[in-house]
């Protein structure tokens, strides 16, 4: 699917379950790692995780352009656009739209980094590194190493 068939297929969304059309762009974004999509609030663009639709389908796709249609409309609008707000807690359940989409990697499968407690041996998994000088156990406040560099 390319960027042309993409379009298409978030205005026919709007239409179908917005009633509003759509009238801005929508574009994949390979450097989406962590989302499903975002919607751009200064340019009003909505831009797609391609992976969501590589990996899960087209249903993915749909539920995910939904979220950001949500966004989309209820900003235009001059209504509540942020998760958190009644608005669009409201309209994302009247057209269907998720919460959240389902993730590539779990946080397991991203994190490149393994520290230990040096007092309890509680093991801690992180995608970035840490400073061990600064950074202690959770649990008993021992000392942190660094047992294992992944990829």
């Amino acid at each position: 699917m390319n960027n042309n068939e993409l379009q298409t297929i978030v205005e026919r969304i709007s239409s179908q379950f917005f009633n509003r059309p759509f009238c801005h762009k929508a574009i994949f974004n390979n450097k989406l790692r962590t989302t499903g999509g975002r919607y751009m609030l200064k340019s009003h663009n909505i831009e797609i995780n391609p992976k969501q639709y590589q990996y899960y389908g087209e249903k993915a796709l749909i539920d995910i352009i939904k979220h950001e249609l949500c966004h989309y409309h209820l900003h235009i609008l001059g209504k509540g656009y942020q998760h958190k707000n009644t608005d669009f807690k409201v309209l994302s359940k009247q057209v269907g739209a998720p919460r959240f989409c389902t993730l590539i990697q779990t946080y397991e499968e991203r994190a490149n980094y393994v520290y230990q407690c040096k007092s309890c041996g509680c093991q801690y998994l992180r995608i970035k590194k840490v400073d061990v000088k600064k950074m202690r156990c959770g649990k008993c406040m021992g000392k942190l190493s660094l047992i294992k560099r992944m990829n």
